[in-house]
């Protein structure tokens, strides 16, 4: 029988992405931090994270596709497409501000929430583990960081 995060594990090896989330973990400690997340499912234009809120929690897409953008004066203007094996909500993860940008599902999607408080729970139960998927999600950020068009979609 497949474990439930295998699917997740799938979609980010084959995510080729520029700024793909890559973190170096074995099966046992996907098992590990499956333990520490929520998965649950999206339907098509569903919100994931709405601009403003003053929410943490990353996200990691298994399956689907979300919209990243921006609501103004003039209305919404796209920032990015986000597709399996990608990340969301890095930026307000580690600087704790409010969130940058709206993300909705596009089509129907399958993701893993991560907490803020269930990564404490990782980090003192779990130092590595914890300190990889930080890394990863650092890296994903740095990426989005050099890339002008990706910059302004770190949420």
């Amino acid at each position: 029988m497949a474990s439930a995060i295998q699917n997740l594990c799938d979609a980010i090896a084959q995510n080729t992405s520029y700024d793909a989330f890559t973190p170096a973990l074995n099966a046992s400690q996907w098992e590990l931090l499956a333990g520490y997340m929520q998965r649950f499912e999206l339907t098509a234009g569903q919100t994931l994270i709405d601009q403003g809120a003053k929410d943490s929690t990353v996200f990691l897409i298994e399956s689907g596709v979300l919209s990243v953008h921006l609501a103004g004066s003039k209305g919404q203007m796209q920032l990015a497409i986000l597709s399996p094996g990608s990340v969301v909500g890095e930026g307000a993860f580690f600087s704790r501000l409010p969130r940058s940008a709206n993300v909705a599902a596009i089509a129907d999607a399958w993701v893993w929430r991560l907490t803020p408080g269930r990564f404490t729970e990782l980090a003192n139960r779990q130092p590595a583990l914890a300190l990889e998927v930080v890394q990863a999600l650092g890296s994903v950020i740095a990426k989005r960081m050099v890339d002008r068009l990706k910059r302004i979609a770190v949420t």
